[in-house]
């Protein structure tokens, strides 16, 4: 893929990467943020403000979305543009690229440390299913775990599991031929993040403004102290 095409695909994948993390973050319901975390442990480091604990709910849920919207927006397609694949015909399988003398079905991963033995086994299954429906191609098979980022290379194992893991630069250069690729595509971003962060940070400040107006309103004593109790029952208060 020459630079501009590479550009063009990667603008479009941060444009999708930006509108899903905006929807998230307007959507987001106070209520439904304080269910989930830990009201024991803000008394405890000794939070007062409304201000502190919007902060600091915004922040993490947004943390932690970010990595699953970048993956779904942002790295699968732009693994299966590459690699001149398809959306795989199965279950645990993203990509599928299908040559003439091999099947390469590819579960595209952000980062090394996704799997738990659980997770691993049934991603193990996943292309085994697959394995077995790709027979009647009487191609060559492989199964590949790739992480769009990070290090981490391993062999499959034909006695427990049927992939392999590549990770980062190795990833890359795998599905593309391109032994640069990983960094390519870091310089295809050019200025688009920058263009985009002004509509996020709008949106940011939406929310901080609606989250500590509800705050204040539903949690907070007519002196501005928190009420400890009224937080604490929402979030583990029998239903």
């Amino acid at each position: 893929m020459n630079k501009p095409a590479l550009e063009r695909l990667v603008c479009r994948c941060l444009d999708d990467f930006y509108s899903r993390r905006i929807n998230k973050l307007s959507g987001l319901k106070l209520k439904d943020t304080l269910k989930r975390k830990n009201p024991y442990l803000f008394r405890a480091v000794g939070t007062q403000t409304a201000a502190e604990i919007v902060g600091q709910l915004l922040t993490a849920y947004m943390s932690s979305s970010d990595e699953g919207i970048f993956g779904d927006a942002f790295f699968e397609p732009l693994a299966k543009a590459v690699s001149g694949g398809v959306v795989a015909p199965s279950e645990g399988v993203d990509v599928a690229v299908d040559t003439k003398d091999a099947y390469t079905a590819i579960a595209v991963k952000s980062g090394p440390s996704v799997f738990n033995a659980q997770s691993r086994k049934r991603q193990n299954q996943d292309f085994q299913a697959l394995q077995k429906r790709m027979l009647k191609l009487q191609k060559h098979f492989e199964a590949l775990v790739g992480y769009c980022y990070g290090n981490k290379k391993t062999k499959a194992d034909n006695c427990k599991w049927v992939f392999r893991e590549l990770a980062g630069q190795s990833f890359w250069m795998r599905i593309t031929g391109d032994e640069d690729f990983y960094m390519k595509i870091i310089d295809a971003m050019r200025e688009r993040p920058e263009a985009h962060r002004k509509q996020f940070n709008e949106e940011w400040g939406k929310a901080v403004n609606r989250f500590t107006g509800e705050f204040i309103r539903d949690y907070c004593n007519k002196d501005g102290s928190i009420n400890w109790h009224t937080l604490v029952r929402l979030n583990s208060g029998i239903r």
